[in-house]
């Protein structure tokens, strides 16, 4: 048997969510004060010495949130429990935490062999905390494209010219253009958000 209370959180979320497909900002505020904390701790308690020098818990927060309304939006998550809300919610952060992670590890960001920073150095612990946020975000962007346009896109961030990777791809070269400059486009709106 269910208690009163439970109900009402129940209906809560699903109240919630469909106040915030209805465009009330006030909802996705009441959805974000209800689990921020929680997502938050996850965040800080996941990430290792080493790597939480470069992973900001409170950006991990603002990514799965962002993810989270985004997809709502796009009607991928029809959710009324709040137990199925969190564990949603928990996966998602995971996902995002692992993919930093990862991301950290390669040859060239390899956390491993950062030295600890002096007082002085807090200006770029903060850089690296923002290039964080933009690389979940990045990551975000990509993994919602057609697999070729993902590609495409990791290519030239890897470094590759667009003629490059038009051959690789077998595309036109103003093909790729066009994709790298939509991309563009999408990440500049999700910064200003």
């Amino acid at each position: 048997m269910t208690s009163d209370n439970e109900n009402h959180e129940a209906s809560g979320v699903g109240e919630l969510l469909s106040r915030f497909r209805a465009g009330e900002e006030d909802a996705a505020t009441a959805l974000y004060m209800r689990y921020a904390r929680q997502i938050q701790s996850i965040a800080e308690n996941e990430t290792d010495e080493k790597m939480a020098v470069r992973v900001d818990p409170e950006g991990v927060v603002q990514s799965v949130f962002r993810t989270f309304f985004r997809r709502v939006n796009l009607g991928q998550y029809d959710v009324s429990d709040p137990d199925e809300l969190w564990k949603l919610l928990l996966v998602i952060a995971l996902n995002k935490l692992r993919s930093v992670a990862k991301s950290h590890r390669t040859a060239k960001r390899d956390v491993s062999k950062t030295v600890p920073l002096g007082e002085s150095d807090k200006a770029i612990d903060k850089n690296q905390q923002a290039l964080s946020v933009l690389e979940m975000t990045i990551q975000e962007i990509v993994s919602e494209l057609p697999e070729g346009e993902g590609k495409i896109i990791m290519l030239r961030i890897e470094g590759f010219e667009v003629q490059e990777i038009a051959d690789r791809c077998q595309r036109s070269k103003r093909s790729v253009e066009r994709i790298l400059q939509k991309f563009r486009m999408r990440l500049a709106n999700e910064i200003q958000k």
